[in-house]
């Protein structure tokens, strides 16, 4: 937008498309004659690639470029995000390197902010290098939070690989269900008219500041119509005391509470509005069917027969992304498809939804989402003929990126290990839930939010090496002075643990206790409403 006729000014995330698109305005305005200034203004960081598109069309003499280190945007009284979508495609898929660095200068302006983190956890590749440049940021920086009393106890970092199958999961919660069928944007959604039930779309900010989410924002949804009906009777009852009120009470009402009660009033009908757009879509997608195939998929039982749910799934074209999902979920579960039934899934969905998907079997391959099991032979033989050629000291290297390549989902071990699957006697009771698994109807307690539980309840990895080797390791724990800057984790420092183990007494007695309660939990590459859910449940649990 220009600021006078003369100026432009751009607010934009470094992203290549939108340099051209900015290059692409400058050109123009050139060949007719128009003579202005252009400033970009890069959040949260400039990179040399967007500087190189601009010299390449042309415009870079005619542009200044600034930066705006904006790293952390708060959503909600216990979410903050980065805002950064394409964070999973650049790392897990293109293995580009370049947001790191915004990940570590986030957690350096949490640490100024809040004073030094009582303990450092985390896992996987990207949280290691994470947390080890934020680290040497603090040693340059000499610490700005050295002063200040800790804020925040536990710091746990971890990679969106470590879990894919909880990604993969359809989610149940309220909020999630809003997320899937409206898309929450930046803590937002935009309710169209099916929901508001006028010609016109509402944009609604969901965070606790709304009376009416903020009470079913975490609930099954099964539990959520039954509240919002109850709450609209409360509502009406508090409307129908104005009938017996004298004058006096009457004007306090007026003063007081009915800008509240219409406020309300307001929410509570956009809620039951896209509550009944979620039923309406769900149904035609037969959402109770999936959800029984994801749960076979989850146990383990009956896998033929979710195949063939799949590929009648796909054969309907109910939904392309759907589809995907459903066959992402078998394949980790399983370990990767059998070559006949990965030949199989491909093809029909290919003649489903076009052969432009080629590329999306490509990359989910290459991410280790999509695979098919190849005979164990195959990997050996070319190590062999690899190790022929080299020295044995190389051929160790080569052949762990042979075995990085073939990365392995592990997800039934892990899940027998750290019992994913609760055993249920009866009914499992969703409107009072006894664990986080109630987030996927009782089914499945997310992997990523139980390594959490159970690293901060152990204070460390220790007894959890078998888990660790299943997830590929790259863990670490690293206790309070050295996440000020001075302790050293290696390669595996959370399998020796390099922690000294607190007593409970000393915790409780010390003042400092407070803050140990804050856990700051990081997800690199994106995270679930799901699992939000689940950690707010956990947190409440634990106190």
């Amino acid at each position: 937008p220009s600021l006078c006729d003369g100026r432009f000014c751009f607010l934009v995330r470094p992203r290549i498309k939108t340099m051209r698109y900015i290059a692409d305005i400058v050109n123009a305005d050139k060949m007719s004659g128009r003579n202005r200034k252009y400033k970009i203004i890069f959040s949260p960081q400039k990179f040399y690639a967007c500087e190189m598109v601009l010299e390449e069309e042309g415009v870079f003499g005619d542009v200044t470029c600034d930066e705006w280190s904006f790293y952390l945007l708060p959503l909600d009284e216990d979410i903050i995000s980065m805002e950064l979508p394409e964070f999973f495609r650049d790392y897990f898929l293109e293995g580009d390197h370049r947001w790191i660095n915004s990940v570590a200068r986030a957690l350096q302006l949490l640490n100024s902010l809040y004073g030094p983190f009582g303990k450092a956890y985390g896992i996987g590749r990207c949280a290691k290098m994470s947390y080890e440049l934020w680290r040497d940021l603090e040693e340059e920086s000499e610490g700005d939070g050295q002063g200040r009393k800790p804020e925040i106890g536990n710091i746990f970092l971890m990679d969106r690989d470590t879990d894919y199958v909880t990604a993969l999961c359809s989610q149940v919660v309220y909020e999630g269900l809003v997320d899937d069928t409206f898309r929450i944007k930046c803590g937002s959604v935009d309710f169209g008219p099916d929901v508001t039930s006028s010609d016109k779309s509402i944009k609604v900010l969901l965070n606790a500041q709304d009376k009416v989410f903020s009470q079913i924002r975490n609930e099954h949804f099964s539990s959520v119509f039954g509240f919002l009906s109850q709450k609209s009777r409360n509502l009406q009852a508090q409307y129908d005391r104005r009938r017996s009120m004298d004058i006096k009470q009457m004007k306090n009402f007026v003063s007081q509470e009915l800008k509240g009660l219409k406020q309300e009033h307001r929410l509570l009908s956009l809620h039951i509005g896209a509550c009944e757009s979620i039923m309406k879509k769900k149904t035609k997608q037969d959402f109770q069917e999936m959800i029984k195939a994801e749960h076979s998929l989850l146990e383990g039982f009956d896998i033929r027969e979710s195949t063939s749910f799949i590929e009648e799934h796909i054969d309907r074209q109910v939904s392309p992304i759907e589809s995907l999902r459903l066959m992402c979920l078998l394949s980790i579960t399983e370990n990767g498809l059998i070559p006949k039934d990965y030949r199989s899934l491909k093809t029909q969905y290919l003649q489903s939804y076009g052969p432009e998907h080629l590329l999306t079997f490509h990359n989910l391959k290459r991410i280790g989402l999509l695979t098919e099991q190849s005979a164990g032979e195959t990997l050996t033989a070319v190590e062999s003929k690899v190790s022929k050629l080299v020295t044995d000291r190389a051929a160790g290297k080569i052949t762990d990126a042979f075995n990085s390549l073939a990365r392995k989902s592990n997800f039934r071990a892990i899940s027998k290990k750290l019992g994913l699957i609760p055993r249920v006697d009866g009914e499992y009771d969703l409107k009072m839930p006894r664990d986080m698994a109630y987030v996927f109807s009782g089914a499945y307690v997310p992997l990523s939010c139980k390594i959490i539980e159970q690293v901060l309840e152990r204070r460390g990895w220790l007894g959890l090496e078998e888990v660790v080797r299943l997830l590929n390791g790259n863990e670490f724990s690293i206790s309070g002075s050295a996440s000020a800057g001075l302790g050293v984790g290696g390669p595996g420092a959370g399998g020796s643990d390099s922690t000294l183990p607190l007593l409970d007494s000393t915790v409780e007695d010390n003042p400092a206790w407070e803050s140990q309660r804050i856990v700051l939990a990081v997800f690199l590459g994106g995270c679930t409403f799901s699992e939000i859910a689940a950690l707010r449940f956990l947190g409440k649990e634990r106190g």
